[in-house]
């Protein structure tokens, strides 16, 4: 079944493939490590134009490298998760400073880049370096669950179970075009909501389908929440930091949220995190710039 499975999927890509820019050819490592970091727990239609904007003002990890940290988290935008933007100045600072600017080709090189975790320095390895290594994100995960074992949903967190089977179907050859097949399936047809069961290119062997879609019976799966929760307090918080080119006084950022204990709560957490940096004045701004 394994060859037959990634055959399907791996025709199936040729044709419905969306043309990303990361995915182009001359797209070099900083570049896929960069879209890798931004796309987690990110849709790719918010990613493109952060991304774009990104690659156009550091092309290189030193030049990122050579910015205040503050300046990576200005440009993160509205992506979200702003300590990915801070993962990603460290981790260009770290290559800068002891891989003579050369994004690492391994993947335990990459793993002990700041922030850097198992899917993202498989996927660079494989994205960027031709590696063959089994990349297993949320849409990789949801697709092998489904067609394979016959569940609607994988476990909450990645399993050894899970682990053995993606890297039993990692071929010999062409490695990364099947990681990336199987995740773009994921991302168009097996979707999480969803599915387009009758557009997948192997709806006719999938397990799950073919046991009638048997319903999630795991634990609860909750969607996430974001009015009214210290994430959009801290947002908001964000927002009028990246927006200033100066430290701003404390009244700035309290008049953008109402909530006094909550609003103190984001921004300590802020603070915590490294996102934001109080003056000696009572003033506040980005980590190490101007405003």
């Amino acid at each position: 079944m394994a060859g037959g499975l990634r055959e399907a999927i791996v025709e199936w890509y040729g044709v419905a493939a969306r043309d990303l820019p990361w995915r182009r050819p001359g797209t070099d490592a900083w570049g896929v490590l960069v879209s890798e970091i931004m796309l987690q727990q990110t849709p790719v239609a918010r990613v493109l134009p952060v991304w774009e904007d990104w690659m156009r003002r550091w092309p290189t990890p030193a030049a990122l490298a050579a910015e205040p940290p503050g300046e990576a988290v200005r440009h993160w935008g509205r992506l979200g998760y702003p300590r990915r933007a801070l993962n990603l100045h460290a981790c260009a600072r770290a290559i800068t400073d002891d891989h003579g600017g050369r994004v690492p080709s391994t993947y335990d090189e990459l793993r002990r880049l700041p922030g850097v975790g198992d899917y993202t320095a498989a996927a660079v390895a494989s994205f960027a370096y031709g590696a063959g290594h089994a990349v297993l994100d949320t849409n990789v995960r949801r697709v092998l669950a489904r067609a394979v074992r016959g569940e609607e949903f994988p476990p909450k967190t990645t399993t050894a179970a899970e682990r053995a089977l993606a890297e039993s179907l990692v071929p010999p050859v062409d490695a990364p075009r099947w990681a990336v097949a199987v995740m773009e399936l994921g991302a168009l047809v097996c979707t999480a909501r969803a599915p387009r069961c009758a557009g997948c290119p192997v709806a006719a062997h999938c397990a799950w389908r073919l046991a009638g879609r048997p319903a999630y019976d795991g634990p609860a799966r909750r969607g996430q929440t974001y009015a009214g929760t210290d994430r959009q307090c801290r947002g908001r918080l964000l927002a009028v930091l990246r927006e200033a080119h100066a430290p701003v006084p404390k009244a700035a950022l309290d008049a953008v949220w109402a909530d006094a204990v909550q609003r103190e709560r984001a921004l300590d957490g802020l603070i915590a995190d490294g996102l934001a940096e109080p003056m000696p004045d009572g003033t506040y701004r980005l980590p190490g710039t101007a405003g």
